[in-house]
């Protein structure tokens, strides 16, 4: 087994790092250059950098936010937010910026996971699938856009096999249901996806306690786990998690 990855994630809104509950009522949560130089002397294996507001807006990620945090790291950084186009991701490739991350504009035209994939390998495509409880889909779970504004009648295993076809390179489903609550993992959603890919897939959405990092590993089989509140507000360093993963037998970059 690789050693599981520990992805620091910054949700950005009007130049700030963010965190809110079930996609809403964000607060305040510092700078986000900040935060990138610390995680990365922290142990970061990775940072992710998310323009939470771009798709809402209607416009592009800032590339000068992607530019100021890259230029602080040299750990792998993931940029998403309003990308809908291969000139898009070349901008932020430009800048510094390890790999894409798109979701919204995927799910509105598939053809741009293979568009990406081609121009730039996959390796540098992540797909993001946000997914909400819903009975009524095969799997249970539904594809959500829009920051989790919007259902999309969309199977969420269907579609991560569908990216996975088109060549994305890996997979980060974030239950909107759990996210930002501390409840932990939402495993049977993450589980749902890991079983139904060979791809690297990120958990995310609701870290609360060291528990939760090691549970959402040895039950879904996820390549990495991302977790944004944990780290932001101190409650864990980013080495007392490896630490503790590495005690109960998960591989980590020590």
């Amino acid at each position: 087994m690789k050693p599981v990855k520990i992805v620091p994630c910054l949700d950005t809104k009007d130049g700030r790092v963010v965190k809110g509950v079930h996609f809403v009522d964000l607060r305040d949560a510092g700078d986000p250059v900040e935060h990138a130089g610390f995680y990365q002397a922290e142990g970061a294996d990775e940072i992710a950098m998310l323009d939470v507001a771009a798709t809402v807006e209607g416009r592009t990620t800032r590339v000068d936010w992607a530019r100021a945090v890259a230029s602080v790291l040299t750990v792998p950084l993931t940029v998403g937010g309003g990308i809908t186009s291969p000139e898009d991701m070349q901008a932020l490739f430009d800048v510094g910026v390890s790999k894409v991350l798109v979701n919204s504009a995927a799910v509105a035209r598939p053809a741009l996971v293979e568009e990406a994939a081609a121009a730039y390998g996959s390796a540098r495509l992540v797909v993001a699938i946000d997914g909400r409880r819903n009975e009524s889909m095969p799997s249970g779970f539904e594809v959500v856009v829009s920051g989790g504004r919007r259902g999309t009648g969309l199977d969420c295993v269907e579609w991560a096999q569908r990216c996975e076809a088109l060549g994305a390179g890996e997979l980060l489903p974030t239950s909107m249901d759990g996210d930002g609550t501390l409840d932990g993992y939402d495993i049977p959603f993450t589980r749902a996806i890991t079983g139904a890919v060979s791809l690297p897939v990120t958990a995310s959405g609701g870290a609360g306690k060291l528990d939760d990092f090691v549970e959402v590993v040895q039950q879904a089989g996820v390549a990495a786990v991302l977790a944004a509140s944990v780290f932001h507000f101190r409650t864990f360093r980013i080495a007392e998690v490896k630490e503790y993963l590495a005690a109960r037998g998960v591989p980590v970059s020590l």
